[in-house]
């Protein structure tokens, strides 16, 4: 039994995506953590309340609709970090340049703080004017380290490699679940995921794409490398689930690769062979591989075929952390497409040779992502820098690849401002905008209906091989653009946000061990020398137990925390907390309270040993350096703590993780910063025309924001300009295209389908093509596939009735089994005797040791115990404490039984293909060919046919001989054809039964 719930992306237009999947027995997986561009922190609600009962969490692609709220939740969401995240390791680390791109671009990701929240603190501070006004003040952004520290948490997974993961503190047993990743294509380290839970079989693949691409492989269901077209038939891990989540979200126009390249570079050569620039919103960690591969490829084409727009033409690709991006890239070609790898061996095998021949000489061509034409961009003084050359008496042609595809963060929006008002430019947009009906809409959403109009003049152009394209004139349109700002608070504001932060602290200082356990250091963690032992007794009474150990819990987080803790809280053990305190009233006490404390230190230890801390083997130099930087963080907490309610300086505001090794807080130091030459920039520079030493954008630093980590507010300023440029579109989103998923869903043969992410016309159409699809392959009769489509919200039951039962197997029984292996699976025929689970009997308070030991043992989940499923029953849940019990047969009732069990039919295991039984009557030496779809004629006279209307059953037929002749007669040649029948016929049946697995009856 699961259940599956859309906490984001189901019958609308946002692309963001969060599904929740309950398992039998409690078992909570969410996968994808997604947001989109509007930031808004109600979408997050539900996922808040649902964070302390997750079992683990399934990361799929590393975009902003897939995990862009991991950072903010594992921030804001003390549960979070505690949960475990599986993802494959491009999808990590693509991830992390992601965020951090996304924070250091917007203060908007960051969110405002509760209007009701902060309504209560203004109204009991006295502050209510500031608080009237709008919501505006800001929750501090993760930091660089923070996100780094987050995703580091997770766990890296390999493509096809089976995986039982470990649960949550708060999870219930997973119970051999087992999580599988395949490739979805589309981006690097995109994920298809395939969960086994008992006899559940998921398949959960949201925007893949089967089609291979310049850079990625396509999906991995016909198997292959990483992908792509491996066969004609579905890879059996991921054939006949019991559901298959799907997103419905489609291109509207499918195109192949070679003509979607073709648009793009016929578009981008119109723009800057009239001198104009030319902007492609791209994102900045997964699509952006494909479009900056492309067009580097492209433009060392045309450069050796002397082609002087191209040579005359920039090309830049502009993002806060794109750097680290292209790193990442360049170690993991093995996730790309073969044509990657074959392309990298190719430049290894010519640096080989070159180096050979000559040794000084180390210069060779570049490699797939050694950039000789793609300069990077990181500092939003290198695109003003380029953007003035715009307005030189002789402009000079650019082609900019800027993030994000929605023109609303990162630079792309500064660059659309810069370009709009200038007919030669061109905004290229590459995949379908997000349309939020309670939000604005994005600017990219904005141009994008401008260009679906078409109202104010088409330019219809031609590529080389005579396909049309469109290009969009804007018509001196107005465009409003908002743009936020962070502010620092002052005055009243700044009192009550101190306030606010107060509050925080003290409700965080006082929660229990539940939550509590998330703000402890390492070394809390690994040696806890101020809790006591005897908290773990099993001696004690349990009426106290609860109550000490929240004060114990408490009594931690003070000496961490500095929070004052009243003497009746810290009950006997005032008499070692507390100086100057020698006695105690033990009068009406109950339990520990009237024994002395004794504070003992609990060693930690594993199975090889007490845990070594490492603090204590460090150098003298180095033990130092840790001393100075813990004085210097303790200080920092003692300002803070001690500034309450009082206005602060911003020079002491915000100082942690800014600095880079100046000799003040606020001082940015630009003799060796790394930030002059990225490692991308100083990886190109060997084989670029116009690197670093072509010009000076290395040596542009952007200034210094003074609220980057200070308390702020948000500040939106709003401001309309002209837009004169023109608008094309190329769909370079990737995704699979409606024929795919058609073609792809029989094969597969789900027992039920869901489809999530695309909007509601759209999704509700595709369950109807669906629907009729499967209907008429079922030869008219209703299709056996039940097709969901779950709105926001809604919890819909995805699975089947298997009716199972979960039984125990007496070790009599086990020992006398023969299992058969067929296809990893064994599988073995049972005559026994079912009996009643036997139920405990109660053991009284007042009982033995001995009872409540064997009770406990009992009903301990380590004990093992043999466990059996018969499809044979009613779906019913196993319990610990009552199960049937499945025996051998009595000899009192073996002699009735034993007709029976002689009756008992062998069964037959796998599936007959035909091509296969072709291949085997082939090299038997008999003549075999297809005859019609289904149809296998065997040397003329044996036909065996395959029915799919009837769950692949297998039908063998031979030719009728005449009644009046039968073997033994007079006719020769009759009888030669009757034993030729009879041979044939024989020969095919034994070839059939030598493809299955047959289990012998018991």
């Amino acid at each position: 039994m699961f259940s599956f719930c859309p906490l984001q992306g189901a019958l609308s237009d946002s692309s963001a995506s969060q599904s929740l999947l309950e398992l039998d027995g409690g078992v909570k997986i969410l996968i994808d953590v997604g947001w989109d561009e509007t930031f808004d922190v109600e979408k997050l609600k539900e996922l808040g309340k649902q964070a302390p009962t997750l079992s683990l969490i399934l990361l799929t692609h590393a975009t902003v609709p897939h995990l862009a709220a991991y950072a903010h939740c594992c921030k804001h969401f003390p549960p979070f970090q505690r949960i475990p995240v599986y993802a494959t390791r491009p999808v990590i680390d693509l991830g992390r340049t992601l965020t951090q791109d996304l924070y250091a671009s917007t203060p908007l990701a960051a969110t405002t703080i509760s209007s009701t929240s902060l309504a209560e603190v203004s109204y009991a501070s006295g502050y209510s004017q500031a608080a009237s006004a709008d919501n505006t003040f800001l929750l501090q952004p993760p930091t660089p380290d923070e996100i780094t520290k987050y995703f580091s948490l997770i766990q890296p997974l390999k493509y096809s490699q089976p995986h039982q993961p470990l649960p949550s503190p708060f999870s219930p047993p997973l119970n051999g679940l087992t999580i599988t990743a395949y490739n979805s294509g589309r981006t690097l380290g995109g994920t298809i995921w395939h969960i086994q839970h008992g006899l559940e079989s998921i398949v959960y693949a949201v925007d893949w794409n089967q089609a291979r691409e310049n850079v990625f492989a396509g999906a991995a269901w016909l198997g292959g490398n990483h992908g792509g077209a491996g066969g004609t038939q579905v890879i059996e891990q991921l054939r006949k689930p019991t559901a298959l989540v799907c997103s419905s979200r489609t291109p509207d126009a499918t195109l192949s690769r070679a003509k979607r390249d073709e648009q793009l570079m016929e578009s981008i050569k119109l723009c800057i062979a009239r001198g104009g620039t030319v902007l492609i919103p791209v994102d900045s960690s997964a699509r952006v591989l494909e479009l900056s591969y492309l067009l580097e490829h492209a433009w060392r084409k045309e450069v050796a075929k002397d082609n002087d727009v191209f040579k005359s033409a920039k090309l830049f690709l502009a993002g806060r952390t794109i750097s680290s991006t292209m790193k990442n890239a360049r170690s993991m070609l093995e996730w790309m497409d073969d044509s990657i790898i074959r392309e990298f061996e190719a430049f290894a095998d010519e640096s080989r040779r070159n180096n050979r021949r000559d040794e000084g000489n180390h210069q060779t061509g570049p490699g797939p992502f050694d950039f000789k034409y793609l300069r990077l961009l990181e500092r939003k003084a290198q695109i003003e820098k380029i953007l003035q050359q715009s307005d030189d008496t002789e402009p000079r042609a650019k082609v900019i690849l800027a993030s994000d595809t929605s023109l609303d963060w990162g630079f792309s929006k500064d660059i659309l401002k810069s370009i709009a008002a200038d007919a030669r430019n061109l905004v290229i947009l590459t995949e379908k905008p997000n349309f939020e009906p309670n939000h604005k809409p994005s600017i990219a959403r904005t141009l994008w209906e401008w260009w679906k109009e078409r109202r104010d003049g088409v330019a219809t152009e031609r590529t080389s091989n005579g396909d049309t394209f469109e290009q969009v004139y804007a018509g001196n349109r107005e465009l409003e653009i908002e743009t936020a700002e962070r502010k620092g608070l002052e005055g009243d504001e700044l009192n009550v946000y101190q306030q606010w932060l107060a509050t925080q602290r003290q409700l965080q200082a006082t929660l229990q061990s539940g939550g509590t356990t998330m703000l402890e250091a390492p070394g809390d963690v690994l040696d806890d020398a101020d809790t006591d032992t005897d908290t773990e007794s099993e001696g004690s009474d349990t009426e106290q137990q609860g109550k000490a150990l929240n004060i114990a819990t408490t009594m931690a987080q003070a000496s961490r925390k500095k929070v004052v803790l009243r003497d009746e809280d810290l009950g006997v053990t005032i008499l070692i907390k507390k100086e100057n305190v020698y006695d105690f009233n033990v009068r009406s006490k109950k339990g520990r309270d009237r024994m002395f404390p004794v504070a003992m230190r609990r060693r930690r230890a594993d199975e090889f040993g007490e845990l070594i801390r490492p603090e204590d083997y460090l150098r003298a130099e180095e033990r130092e350096d840790a001393e100075n930087q813990e004085a210097g963080q303790v200080n920092t907490n003692n300002q803070e703590l001690e500034g309450l309610g009082k206005k602060r300086k911003w020079e002491d505001v915000g100082t942690a993780g800014r600095g880079r090794g100046g000799s003040g807080p606020n001082k940015r130091p630009h003799h060796n910063d790394r930030r002059r030459l990225s490692a991308g920039e100083a990886d190109a520079a060997p084989f670029s025309e116009n690197g670093p030493a072509g010009d000076d954008l290395s040596d542009l630093e952007d200034e210094e924001d003074e609220t980057l980590n200070g308390p702020a507010k948000l500040v939106v300023t709003k401001e309309t300009i002209p837009v004169r440029l023109r608008i094309a579109f190329v769909d370079f989103s990737g995704l699979h295209d409606k024929r795919s998923l058609t073609m792809l869903i029989p094969l597969i043969q789900p027992r039920k389908l869901v489809l999530v992410a695309g909007g509601r016309d759209e999704t509700l159409a595709l369950a109807a093509d669906v629907k009729k699809l499967l209907t008429a392959q079922s030869t008219g009769t209703e299709s056996a596939i039940e097709v969901l489509t779950p709105a926001v919200g809604t919890t819909v039951d995805a699975s089947v009735d298997t009716n199972a039962w979960v039984l125990k197997l007496a070790d009599p029984l086990v020992k006398g089994l023969k299992w058969q292996n067929v296809r990893g699976l064994g599988i073995v025929t049972v005559t026994g005797l079912l009996l009643p689970g036997g139920e405990f009997q109660p053991i009284s308070e007042a009982g033995d040791g001995d009872a409540a030991k064997r009770q406990k043992l009992e009903d301990s989940p380590e004990t093992p115990t043999s466990t059996a499923l018969v499809k044979t029953g009613t779906n019913t849940s196993p319990t610990t404490t009552s199960l049937p019990t499945l025996d051998l047969v009595p000899q009192t009732l073996a002699s009735s039984l034993s007709v029976r069990s002689q009756a008992a039919q062998p069964l037959h295991v796998g599936e007959l293909r035909l091509a296969d039984l072709r291949r085997a009557m082939l090299s038997a030496g008999h003549k075999a060919e297809f005859r019609g779809e289904g149809t296998l004629l065997i040397d003329d006279v044996v036909v065996v046919r395959k029915s799919t209307a009837q769950g692949g059953r297998v039908e063998l037929e031979s030719v009728g001989l005449p009644s009046d002749t039968m073997p033994g007669t007079t006719s020769g040649g009759l009888l030669d054809a009757a034993m030729k029948v009879g041979g044939t016929f024989y020969a095919v049946k034994k070839k059939i039964y030598e493809g299955l697995a047959v289990v012998a009856g018991a």
